[in-house]
């Protein structure tokens, strides 16, 4: 199952983007090695979860390219052992497919070099240029990551969710940690302008692992949303939100 964005590029259920003429599989915020960075104490669990659905997705639309669109690892500072771990998962997406990674904020001034190798700042694909995002360009037509733009559904629930108009496509984070920036918030519309793009001209597509859900545009969810907290005033709330301690 895939939903059109534009010409030539799909959403792919589990927050992955296809470029059909090129056959890249792009994703956007793996984050490899999170829960070393952040010094969880927690086994690295999601880096091999995410190194696995890149390549199932590869295997299944017969990819020759898989594309990290940067933060493809959460910092650059990691043991040798973490290091080791995500090195590993590179070398299996390698022999998977081709793998270009772009280099973006949580690669620091190093790029990340010890880890990943070389990178790129940017690349160019079926006439839109390929770069994390971080650094807002008034291009032809970009494709990005960076935002984490997810449909925010209460009781901290959120699903991953595309954003894409006639110039810009912000591809969802694949990291399993991301709660992600809400779509319908003002922080969101803010990111969106400094692009040069109205929420008027964004299509919303949500996805979870198995499937896309088409949401229609960005401007009608955020009215909605508008609406559903007017509806909502006067109505009975619980005076605590979060669970008794």
């Amino acid at each position: 199952m895939k939903e059109t964005l534009n010409d030539g590029v799909f959403a792919v259920p589990g927050g992955l983007l296809w470029l059909e003429r090129s056959r890249s599989v792009v994703a956007a915020d793996v984050h490899f090695g999170y829960e070393e960075v952040i010094g969880g104490a927690l086994p690295l669990w999601s880096t091999p979860e995410c190194v696995a659905t890149l390549c199932n997705a590869a295997r299944e639309l017969r990819a020759e390219e898989i594309v990290l669109l940067g933060d493809v690892i959460h910092g650059a500072a990691m043991s040798s052992g973490a290091a080791e771990l995500v090195s590993g998962g590179l070398r299996r997406l390698r022999r998977q497919a081709r793998l270009v990674l772009i280099a973006g904020n949580h690669e620091g001034k190093s790029r990340g070099a010890a880890v990943l190798g070389e990178t790129h700042e940017e690349i160019e694909r079926q006439g839109w240029i390929l770069s994390h995002g971080d650094r807002p360009a008034l291009r032809a037509r970009a494709i990005i990551g960076h935002l984490h733009p997810s449909l925010h559904l209460g009781s901290n629930q959120s699903a991953p969710a595309f954003l894409s108009a006639q110039r810009l496509i912000v591809v969802p984070a694949l990291t399993p940690y991301s709660h992600g920036l809400d779509v319908r918030s003002d922080a969101c519309l803010a990111a969106l302008a400094s692009w040069g793009i109205a929420c008027a001209d964004v299509e919303v597509v949500a996805s979870s692992a198995s499937r896309l859900f088409r949401f229609g545009s960005l401007a009608s969810l955020r009215s909605g949303a508008a609406s559903a907290r007017g509806s909502n005033q006067g109505r009975f709330r619980r005076k605590f939100l979060r669970p008794d301690r």
